[in-house]
């Protein structure tokens, strides 16, 4: 027997509303303090994340405004360490699509990730194909971020060397959500985070 929860209305009004009943449970199970476990959630928030593809799909070509700040990945299909989601640990995404440019950053939660964390920066770009969902990654130095002194911050980076093509497809996209998948075929989700400034890191 299928799922009632995951019957979609007919016509645009349901579908719309169907919309934000699902955003809404996504974002629910992606918060902090969410009561799905871990079994649960591996479950549950693919399941929403492809039908909220469906009834609410980015389209870059007008939201490109809405990539920039600062998000935090809150689940992912990975399996790797670093792209784990831990109490402990902040996993951010800093996008600057206006100037091109973006960091990804792991620090500590809490009281002491301002003092250091380990990032990569990158070169970013949204391509002007259709589905207008894509945008390209070049990763270019990695290292350490310290501590903010006044109106400069501690940092100490190295070039990297790429030796492929990076892309991420932003799926969905609003002023508090974002779902990607990139180009290696893991599924991220993140949350925005408006209590970090974009500018406090990428100066």
């Amino acid at each position: 027997m299928s799922d009632p929860s995951l019957a979609i209305d007919d016509g645009p009004t349901g579908a719309a509303g169907d919309a934000q009943a699902c955003r809404e449970e996504l974002l629910g199970c992606l918060r902090a303090g969410s009561p799905c476990s871990p079994a649960e959630a591996a479950v549950r928030i693919p399941a929403l994340i492809e039908r909220l593809e469906r009834l609410q799909p980015a389209d870059l070509s007008a939201q490109a405004a809405q990539l920039a700040g600062v998000w935090e990945l809150r689940w992912s299909s990975s399996s790797l360490p670093y792209l784990a989601v831990q109490p402990w640990l902040e996993n951010l995404q800093l996008l600057d699509p206006d100037a091109g440019r973006a960091m990804n950053l792991l620090r500590l939660a809490g009281p002491l990730g301002p003092l250091a964390g380990i990032g990569v920066q990158a070169r970013i770009g949204v391509a002007a194909e259709p589905p207008h969902q894509r945008v390209s990654v070049q990763f270019v130095r990695g290292g350490w971020l310290g501590p903010q002194f006044g109106e400069r911050r501690l940092q100490l980076f190295r070039q990297v060397n790429q030796s492929f093509p990076a892309w991420l497809d932003v799926t969905v996209l609003d002023d508090e959500l974002r779902v990607s998948r990139g180009n290696s075929g893991t599924l991220f989700a993140l949350v925005r985070r408006p209590d970090l400034a974009l500018a406090a890191f990428l100066a």
